[in-house]
């Protein structure tokens, strides 16, 4: 069974479509994710993809990361999507 948490409104899911996600190597395994993967999203608008794509990808413990537009249904035994507001850390380069 997956443990999934979206952090965006029903708005947001309007605004934020687009996602970039990724496995993340350090939660794999453990906690939540005991026994399978840890994936992870970031919901953003469309405008801000890439710069949050290069953010993703620039960070160790990512792998495997990608873009996709509001569909994603990845196995895994944790998955959380995370939105991307004005003022988060992948903005702010």
């Amino acid at each position: 069974m997956t443990i999934r948490q979206d952090d965006r409104t029903l708005e947001e899911m309007k605004t934020h479509n687009w996602l970039v996600t990724a496995t993340d190597r350090f939660m794999s395994g453990w906690g939540d994710a005991k026994g399978g993967a840890s994936k992870c999203a970031w919901a953003c608008k469309r405008e801000d993809v890439d710069t949050v794509y290069n953010w993703v990808s620039n960070r160790s413990e990512m792998k495997y990361v990608n873009v996709t537009n509001n569909k994603w249904h990845p196995r895994a035994a944790h998955v959380h999507i995370y939105v991307v507001h004005e003022g988060h850390p992948a903005l702010n380069n």
